[in-house]
């Protein structure tokens, strides 16, 4: 199985997990002399059968993502930490941007004024470089996941 296979196995199992929840959750309180929709136990045991098999495999991803290099000699961990960062970095120049670009309603001349204290242009230039750098990054990354093995 390559890794690409086990992120969207993952992304299944954990959408798995949330529906046996909320059968659950729906089954866990009935009024008296009434009967759960399904039987609490049976759902308990398939949870925590889905929660086995997602413990295994996301170990078995993260152990082939230290095992596995990019071209550049870049840990597969670290390209995803670095991609992490600069989703981080690039929304909150967006947001930042955003906010100062924010109209200003002023009713009357002696109201306070607000001020622009950051270069909207600049955010929104350093937000779009990362946004690219992460898109690189990420295609590099996909292209690792559909070439390399799950370790066992």
């Amino acid at each position: 199985m390559k890794v690409g296979e086990a992120l969207t196995h993952r992304s299944q199992l954990q959408t798995r997990f949330q529906l046996l929840l909320e059968r659950l959750k729906a089954s866990a309180v009935v009024q008296e002399g009434g009967k759960p929709p399904e039987d609490p136990k049976d759902l308990l045991t398939e949870l925590d059968g889905v929660a086995h098999e997602l413990e295994s495999l996301i170990a078995r991803i993260n152990k082939t993502n230290l095992a596995t290099t990019l071209p550049d000699g870049q840990s597969l961990t670290d390209a995803l930490a670095r991609r992490d960062r600069l989703a981080r970095l690039q929304s909150a120049l967006h947001q930042v941007a955003e906010a100062a670009s924010a109209g200003q309603a002023r009713y009357s001349k002696s109201e306070i004024r607000l001020l622009r204290v950051v270069d909207v242009g600049a955010l929104r230039r350093r937000a779009d470089d990362l946004a690219k750098e992460r898109r690189e990054l990420d295609a590099k990354i996909q292209e690792a996941n559909w070439q390399t093995d799950l370790v066992s």
